[in-house]
């Protein structure tokens, strides 16, 4: 049977506080090679979760982060590209053409083939409610 070292609290305060040398000493072994990060913090009674956030927090901290220039190059205005000539109308093969029937209530129904003009449709529709 082996035996465990208890750490008892007896402070009105119920948080244990670490000096920054202790941290940074511990991350540091962290950085180790062949350093296993579960054995540190279990060797120095902490959770392992509480020794990656000394990790980030102190990694952080020692390398200020710095912004990314990006050199620009100012030149005169480039002449336009020359314009094509009239594109040559691609033929598409035409669907087949389906109808949408709309009911517009009171017997009313409106029917309109597949490929109707979306906006000239809303603005029957829109005549077609006010009446």
């Amino acid at each position: 049977m082996t035996k465990q070292l208890v750490e008892v609290i007896t402070s009105v305060e119920r948080r244990r506080r670490w000096s920054r040398e202790h941290n940074e000493r511990l991350v540091a072994a962290t950085f180790e090679p062949g350093a296993s990060v579960s054995e540190i913090a279990r060797s120095a009674g902490i959770h392992v979760s509480q020794l990656f956030r000394w990790r980030k927090e102190l990694c952080q901290i020692s390398a200020p982060r710095v912004p990314h220039l990006v050199p620009v190059e100012v030149v005169e205005t480039l002449p336009a590209p020359p314009t094509p000539a009239e594109p040559t109308p691609v033929s598409r093969p035409r669907k087949k053409a389906s109808i949408v029937t709309i009911d517009l209530g009171n017997g009313r129904r409106l029917r309109v083939e597949s490929d109707v003009d979306i906006e000239a449709l809303a603005r029957i529709l829109d005549v077609l409610e006010r009446r």
